[in-house]
């Protein structure tokens, strides 16, 4: 079949195609008489000072636009899919899959599972490199597709058959070894599983992977989560306070040793465990300098720790607040409850006629051991908002959600609730806490802020 190129769905203000004539509803085909196949096809062979772009429009007419251009230069439209290719899907069959944990009856793109590098590029997914060939390391190589995250969990090849459920799952080595030698740079992570990965497995892990410095330049260790839905599947245990324990004090002394000799100085610590490890074994968490300037940020680790650092440089400037006296609820999850009473308190000190009730969500939905609050749903926070209200306490007047409890782009959260069904129940409005320190101040004062666009998701992917 003839291919019939990328339909654009957006044509950018003051860019080249608006300049160019390209409208909504066109397809781009070619560029310099290379068929473009999927989005780093596009970057690609779009890195050139000079183009032709061949566009086909709805009735079938062809056209080339000849363009000098700097060599960066975006050609400025944007495509129905951010792909411009099918998604890969994911063909393991985890032990620890969050997927598999899911109920019934939820929206088809919450089961969508998917195992694709360019998604690790584009969107920070992590991708277990086992579905993948040599010819797909061979186009991440050419493309220098940068960084690519990469879910390890184990370097032993039969443990790692059994975790994944795929046979082939032991045979992805060779292939990050080549990644290395391509000087490719990768980030790792570990879903740790009591009994199974952790302790001596993890060392093995650890200093194994070590050995692909400075081109992995991080690793980050989570525990595994697990919701109340886990029939007919392996039977998984939470990890204790001892547990967690133990794993920080074996991660902070690899740390130690690792740093001795770091092939690179950006990251001399290499390893870290999430904030999840620190709350749970009641430790404090480490400062901001342990962090490396926090590329494993997406998996937990540091988020905290940086959420302090910027609510403390946004309360360092001096502000006139028009909207005090001024009374507020902020939800989150029960892991981060704490910490976000600790950065209200500064708050209030800083600003009198603050008043900020820190309502920490319990996860009936999921289940009491999920506690993130990425996985509060709107019918948890509706029914236990009502429980507050139905004590007499004021819940000010507006409630505060955080943007990571809605699906990227929109105001829905898990369970197919919008915000909006929120304000309705409640009877009071519903702000969006932006992301960073800073907008959680801001939004807790009333003021005005930049909307923030959130990283896509897998979910993204599936529509």
């Amino acid at each position: 079949m003839e291919f019939e190129g990328h339909r654009i769905k957006k044509v950018l203000p003051g860019g080249i195609a608006e300049e160019m004539g390209v409208e909504p509803g066109m397809s781009l085909v070619s560029v310099n008489g290379n068929e473009v196949r999927d989005v780093f096809d596009y970057r690609y062979f779009m890195d050139d000072a000079h183009v032709d772009v061949l566009i086909r429009e709805e009735d079938g007419n062809e056209t080339v636009l000849e363009i000098d251009k700097d060599p960066e230069e975006d050609f400025g439209v944007e495509f129905e899919s951010s792909l411009m290719d099918d998604y890969k899907r994911c063909c393991n069959k985890c032990i620890f899959c969050f997927i598999d944990q899911m109920p019934k009856g939820m929206r088809d793109t919450l089961y969508f599972k998917d195992d694709d590098s360019r998604l690790s590029f584009l969107q920070g997914n992590y991708v277990t490199l086992t579905n993948m060939s040599d010819s797909d390391i061979d186009r991440i190589i050419r493309f220098h597709m940068e960084p690519i995250n990469i879910s390890v969990h184990t370097t032993n090849p039969a443990l790692r058959v059994q975790m994944l459920g795929n046979r082939f799952a032991g045979d992805i080595f060779p292939k990050m070894k080549r990644l290395k030698e391509a000087g490719v740079t990768m980030n790792g992570q570990i879903v740790l599983c009591r009994g199974i990965n952790d302790r001596e497995e993890l060392d093995r892990t650890i200093g194994d992977l070590a050995g692909y410095r400075p081109a992995m330049q991080s690793l980050s260790i989570v525990p595994v989560g697990l919701t109340r839905f886990r029939r007919g599947l392996e039977k998984l245990e939470p990890f204790t306070k001892k547990d967690a324990a133990y794993l920080i004090d074996q991660v902070e002394g690899w740390q130690k040793r690792l740093a001795e000799d770091a092939p690179d100085p950006a990251f001399p610590h290499f390893v870290h465990a999430s904030d999840e490890w620190y709350i749970l074994a009641g430790r404090p968490l480490p400062k901001e300098e342990a962090y490396d300037g926090y590329p494993q940020l997406e998996n937990g680790v540091g988020m905290l720790t940086l959420m302090r650092s910027e609510v403390e440089n946004e309360l360092k400037t001096k502000r006139r607040v028009k909207t005090l006296p001024r009374t507020v609820t902020a939800v989150c999850g029960l892991l981060s409850a704490p910490y976000i009473r600790k950065y209200a308190d500064l708050a209030e000190e800083k600003y009198p006629g603050l008043t900020v009730n820190v309502c920490p969500i319990r996860n009936d939905f999921f289940g009491k051991k999920i506690t993130v609050t990425g996985l509060v749903t709107g019918r948890d926070l509706i029914s236990q908002m009502k429980e507050l209200q139905a004590s007499g306490k004021d819940p000010g007047e507006e409630l505060l959600v955080p943007v990571n409890m809605l699906r990227s782009g929109e105001k829905v959260f898990l369970d197919d609730v919008t915000t909006d069904d929120v304000a309705r129940e409640l009877g009071m409005p519903v702000g969006i806490v932006w992301e960073g320190g800073g907008e959680f101040i801001r939004s807790l004062l009333g003021m005005e802020h930049k909307k923030q666009g959130q990283r896509q998701t897998y979910e993204d992917a599936a529509k």
